[in-house]
């Protein structure tokens, strides 16, 4: 029955049922503002993330008629790189604390099966996506051409043989020096080394030596971590202190981390905006690699929308929806730094806020990851290898497919 509804009222009863209805008015009204206020607040990030997104190509392609310089647009992206110096920043001591701080804390029985999952879980996504990589370069064929292209010579460099490659993997796992792990990474370069023989003929010999390329290395600093992890968890109380101080440096690390993701919005704005400048002729590139770049998007849309919710809904039988919103900053960071690593903090940030899930899994779980799992690269070099055999009409037999991925 509503307010009204009373068959014997007098004036009075009439004014004080109106009033009652007014305020029930007004109470609703300032809910439903409330409610959108809290939405909006807390997806504000989001939001202006996308924003800066839109608005970035928009810049891009109004600023295009200028023809800026490299210098120039070198200048324009500063904002941008600013952001990604202050995630880079941000991943030694994420990366060092959050794994030992993780692995320290957790029972023996536990990082190992947690260790036995996630390579499982990484492997079977890698080769699930080398598989869909290779069967969409056989069916549409992104570099057939009716014209028979050739390949011209482009230098003497030596091709990395596949042994130094993976002695280099074993090498990079046990660096001789920490803080140069920090910013360089162990690989293999060759060297002419000429000898005489006994008919004083000269001989060429090319001999591996060490040498050294830009970037973190991840992967000795993972090892060196779970292995400080785990001897701190062996300890017990006698590694206490040290517990807590990776715990404490974890945190605050953490904390910098979401003062740092407030200012994404404004890094990714001209970072996407640098990257369209950067496109000089969009016929061109899309003559030249327009099919190549459907097979990839193809690849990487049935990847990231069809085979991992599916494994997503089949281990957890969860909506898959709910998960993949409690990442979107994370999604959205990773489109405009086109970087998985400098990504890395903010999707430990998003599960454990958004999605509240056990810091002991996400500090071990995510890191290691970014070193296993690469379900995008392994796509795209995958697609890369078919694509430029079908530009040269090279034939590939089933052994030499298998082999590429």
């Amino acid at each position: 029955m509503s307010l009204c509804a009373q068959p014997e009222t007098g004036d009075g009863d009439t004014q004080t049922c109106l009033e009652d209805i007014e305020s029930t008015n007004s109470n609703c009204l300032s809910k439903k503002k409330c409610n959108i206020t809290d939405i909006l607040k807390k997806n504000a990030l989001i939001l202006l993330t996308l924003a800066a997104i839109i608005l970035g190509i928009a810049l891009g392609f109004a600023l295009q008629p200028v023809n800026m310089t490299e210098t120039q647009i070198n200048y324009f992206t500063f904002p941008g790189q600013m952001l990604l110096r202050m995630l880079e920043m941000m991943l030694l001591p994420l990366i060092v604390s959050s794994l030992i701080a993780g692995i320290a804390s957790v029972e023996k029985k536990t990082y190992g099966k947690i260790g036995l999952y996630s390579f499982c879980y990484y492997a079977t996504t890698t080769f699930l996506a080398l598989t869909s990589g290779v069967l969409l370069a056989i069916f549409i064929k992104p570099g057939k051409s009716p014209e028979h292209i050739t390949a011209t010579s482009v230098g003497n460099s030596t091709p990395m043989q596949t042994l130094d490659a993976f002695l280099d993997l074993i090498r990079n796992m046990f660096p001789s020096n920490l803080v140069k792990a920090s910013f360089s990474l162990y690989v293999t370069v060759y060297s002419e080394k000429k000898t005489s023989g006994d008919d004083n003929a000269t001989e060429s010999e090319t001999v591996p030596i060490p040498g050294s390329t830009d970037g973190m290395n991840i992967l000795g600093l993972v090892v060196f971590s779970v292995g400080t992890g785990v001897i701190l968890n062996y300890m017990g109380d006698e590694g206490k202190p040290m517990r807590d101080f990776f715990d404490c440096l974890s945190k605050v690390t953490m904390h910098l981390i979401s003062v740092i993701i407030w200012y994404s919005p404004v890094g990714i704005l001209f970072l996407v905006g640098g990257q369209i400048l950067k496109m000089k002729d969009m016929g061109v590139i899309g003559r030249q690699i327009g099919m190549y770049t459907v097979t990839l998007v193809t690849g990487l849309a049935l990847h990231c929308l069809v085979v991992l919710p599916l494994i997503y809904i089949v281990i957890t039988r969860k909506n898959p929806i709910r998960f993949v919103s409690g990442l979107l900053e994370a999604l959205t960071m990773a489109f405009g730094t086109s970087s998985s690593t400098a990504t890395l903090p903010v999707t430990i940030h998003c599960l454990e806020t958004y999605l509240n899930m056990d810091k002991k899994v996400t500090r071990f779980m995510v890191p290691m990851g970014a070193i296993m799992t690469m379900d995008g690269t392994a796509l795209y070099e995958v697609v890369a290898s078919i694509f430029i055999a079908q530009v040269y009409h090279i034939n590939l037999s089933v052994g030499q497919i298998i082999l590429i991925g």
